[in-house]
């Protein structure tokens, strides 16, 4: 009788070990090509749920099948530390960030440990602690010794909940903070920013890399390179400096049609403009616009509306008086701050036109234009019209004869402006790495001396909900000395954005024990870069993003010699339950553990493929985890439960029975390698249950002989271990098998004998001989029946006759009965 499949016990016994036997433990000096396989770490939350293992247990199925085939694999894990949640946790439960945040890491690291992924421990990176932060740190340092870091002030998004900064890919649509869901507003704040805008031509570019396209798209769209023309205004007003307002714009063939100009709220030259009888409405107005979002103020739902300030400026080229307005939808971090309204040839112009009751002069041309007013913007190419000396010429040449008469005239020419904006990396929080930044009344801004590093974080700070960072009220931490004149000052109290330390991790796990440098150079140059990332597509504007920023950085400073930290990207799917994405709020969320004690954690890795399709995610149903459990057992008594030949078999039929057995376990191996090759596994592990079950009728039928029998099922095993590998490890090892089923090499087919078998098919009608086709020996009635009526000799019979009875010999012969 066979033993009960028992995954608890054989999963706890074989995850021991591993850990003893250092299976999973990677070198350098590894003869074999380097594969590093890297899933994105887990924020440090407290619990891992389904989600977390939907993208890790795949991830690590593909690494464990690479790893077979010959790679020596680098697969690590570590923990995302440092952050909102953790210093939230601290105000409202009275627990110190860094001892919720450990607390939650011992807790994810049994979950990570109990899903018997590959992850070599020893390499295991913590962004918290100062012996990472250290580098974080370094990693500023360069940046501002490179020029890359500076501080300045700017308006940003304030989350009164959360109390800090949120960059611009924090706020979600609507104008809330994507952590708490509160309302964001606006607040002027001297900052540090990183300048990413140096590499925006670069970041629209993936040349040498496989990533999903819509991510390209996302990053190319989140750049937002515009080609135009920057075109002056003329202003003449008393007391005021500046003679002229700049605009960008990607249709200089308008500029005739410019009826009004659109400052932004928070330009500078507004207060001194605004004349004293419109003072009042537009502070009123400049007022509203500040408790607003960047994202509601550019909502396409939002209707505009605006305010004349009673100043105007000159078009050039026209001679006209234009006059000048603030609206909201104008924003000063992009081009100059100030947009020329032309309504007739764009849509938000047309409508605020007409709201307002200015202008509307078209002069661009739609085709079989009449000369009447226009119903709505035309914003399509046409004939330049009412232009002066460039009439008559189309929209694109006509582009190219304002850009050139600008700039022959000295009001412009030809611009490239981008969507991108800096970095912003300043936190008004405790929990992050502190800005390695002095304040000297004598010397200014001083960077801290490398030697100094790291800046710890005071363990005795008091967190309080005031909108500062808890730093600014340790006067342990704030209170120093200037390096450079010894004079008394006072330290940087942000701290720096937590993308900041998930933009060189993935380094770091090289060498996380490296005390002299952020890593070992030699084993960076080996490793790097990463052949495959995994994780989600939500990061692709933040994380993603920022770490191409950051990688290319270092290598202008020679300090690595790749400018891409990832050649392939791969976007895993959501797991969602009642077809809602788990969440805490919603009292959703399905933890790993229980299904792993009741069933095992190969059950839940092999579900969790079989679900749908990695990169679309689908529903978790607790009937289909039940079945793949089945499978398993299934797979535990087919290979404990002996094999017996049958007697009385011909050999005609054991050796029929025995090539057919070769060429379905063949091509079920081409199948399955195919499949983990394009992390298709669900159709992987469909393939997997096929196999299994015809296994268990040739099984049953006992055709085979015993020495053609094991083969296969040793091919089966080899083909599950990565999916199952508490499992396949058990039954290699019962099976007699030498340990361990995981330093076995990838089974391999052969194409002539994974070929399916042809035969001859005879086709009939009324009993005469019409036709042979080959077809193969598999062919299905209903196929034999397709390709017979499609033959042409055939179709001659048959023609306007009536077909009473199909006969079919199965690998023989086909007979249409007609009349």
């Amino acid at each position: 009788m066979v033993a009960r499949y028992n995954p608890q016990e054989i999963e706890n016994k074989w995850q021991q070990k591993w850990a003893e036997d250092r299976l999973y433990e990677v070198s350098e000096d590894d003869p074999r090509p380097k594969w590093y396989a890297l899933t994105m770490f887990p924020y440090t939350s407290g619990d891992l749920h389904i989600g977390h293992w939907y993208a890790m247990a795949p991830s690590d199925v593909r690494a464990r099948f690479k790893r077979m085939q010959g790679y020596n694999v680098f697969h690590p894990m570590g923990f995302d530390a440092f952050g909102l949640p953790a210093e939230n946790a601290a105000i409202s439960r009275g627990i110190h960030p860094f001892t919720w945040t450990t607390q939650n890491i011992d807790n994810m690291r049994r979950q990570l440990k109990s899903i018997g992924a590959i992850y070599d421990w020893n390499r295991e990176v913590i962004t918290c602690l100062p012996e990472y932060y250290k580098w974080t740190q370094w990693f500023f340092l360069k940046l501002y010794e490179a020029g890359l870091a500076y501080r300045g002030k700017a308006p940003v998004n304030w989350c009164p909940r959360c109390q800090t900064v949120l960059a611009n890919e924090q706020v979600v649509t609507g104008g809330f903070c994507e952590r708490c869901g509160a309302s964001v507003s606006r607040r002027d704040l001297e900052q540090w920013f990183f300048r990413i805008t140096k590499y925006a031509d670069e970041l629209m570019q993936h040349d040498g890399i496989d990533w999903p396209e819509r991510i390209k798209l996302m990053q190319r769209n989140w750049v937002g390179k515009s080609q135009g023309a920057d075109i002056s205004f003329a202003l003449n007003y008393p007391g005021v400096e500046e003679k002229e307002i700049r605009v960008f714009t990607t249709r200089p063939d308008t500029i005739f049609g410019v009826t009004f100009m659109v400052l932004a709220p928070e330009h500078p030259l507004v207060a001194r403009l605004t004349s004293p009888e419109r003072r009042a409405e537009v502070e009123d107005y400049i007022a509203r616009s500040q408790q607003e979002t960047e994202i509601e103020r550019l909502s396409a739902e939002k209707e505009k509306d605006g305010v004349f300030i009673g100043a105007y400026v000159v078009n050039r080229l026209s001679g006209e008086s234009v006059p000048i307005w603030i609206a909201d939808y104008v924003l000063m971090g992009y081009g100059t701050g100030a947009v020329m309204g032309v309504p007739a040839h764009d849509e938000r112009d047309f409508a605020f036109a007409q709201k307002y009751n200015l202008p509307i002069k078209v002069v661009i041309a739609p085709p079989g234009w009449q000369g009447g007013e226009l119903e709505e913007a035309y914003t399509e190419p046409g004939t330049m019209v009412n232009s002066e000396q460039f009439n008559g010429l189309p929209s694109q040449p006509g582009i190219e004869a304002v850009s050139d008469f600008l700039a022959e005239k000295g009001y412009g020419g030809r611009a490239t402006t981008y969507r991108l904006r800096d970095w912003l990396i300043s936190r008004q929080r405790y929990w992050g790495a502190p800005i390695p930044i002095i304040y000297c009344p004598n010397c200014g801004i001083v960077p801290v001396p490398e030697e100094d590093l790291p800046v710890l974080l005071p363990e005795d700070a008091e967190f309080r909900p005031t909108g500062e960072s808890p730093l600014k009220y340790c006067e342990q931490f704030v209170n120093t000395t200037c390096p450079r004149c010894s004079a008394p000052a006072k330290r940087e109290t942000d701290t720096m954005d937590t993308f900041m330390c998930s933009s060189w991790y993935f380094l770091r796990y090289t060498s996380p024990h490296c005390d002299t440098a952020p890593f070992d150079a030699d084993k960076v140059k080996y490793w790097l870069p990463v052949d495959i990332y995994t994780g989600g597509a939500e990061h692709a504007v933040m994380h993603l993003f920022y770490t191409r920023f950051f990688i290319k950085a270092l290598r202008d400073m020679g300090l690595v010699d790749f400018g891409e930290p990832f050649t392939r990207l791969f976007n895993q799917g959501v797991i969602v339950v009642e077809r809602q994405k788990m969440s805490k709020s919603r009292g959703n969320v399905i933890t790993p553990d229980e299904y792993v004690s009741e069933l095992g954690a190969d059950a839940v890795r092999a579900y969790l493929m079989f679900i749908a399709p990695w990169e679309q995610g689908g529903e978790w149903d607790d009937s289909g985890i039940s079945g793949i459990s089945r499978w398993l057992n299934r797979v535990w008594k087919l290979v404990l439960g002996g094999y017996g030949q049958g007697g009385g078999v011909s050999p005609d039929v054991r050796q029929k029975a025995e090539r057919e057995l070769s060429r379905i376990t063949h091509q079920t191996t081409r199948k399955v390698t195919a499949d983990l090759e394009g992390l298709r596994f669900n159709t992987m592990i469909a393939a997997l249950m096929e196999f299994t079950n015809y296994l268990m009728k040739v099984k049953e039928i006992g055709a085979v002989a015993d020495s053609d029998w094991r083969k296969p099922v040793d091919t089966l095993l080899l083909l599950v271990a990565p999916t199952a590998p508490h499992l396949a490890e058990e039954l290699w090892q019962r099976t007699g098998h030498n340990y361990s089923i995981h330093n076995q090499s990838w089974p391999e087919w052969d194409e002539e004998l994974a070929k399916d078998e042809e035969i001859t098919l005879v086709i009939q009608v009324n009993g005469k001989l019409r036709d042979r086709i080959t077809v193969l020996a598999s062919i299905t009635e209903a196929e034999a029946r397709q390709l017979a009526l499609e033959s042409p000799r055939v179709k001659a019979y048959l023609e306007g006759k009536e077909i009473i009875r199909i006969i079919y010999v199965p690998g023989r012969l086909i007979n249409f009965v007609v009349h």
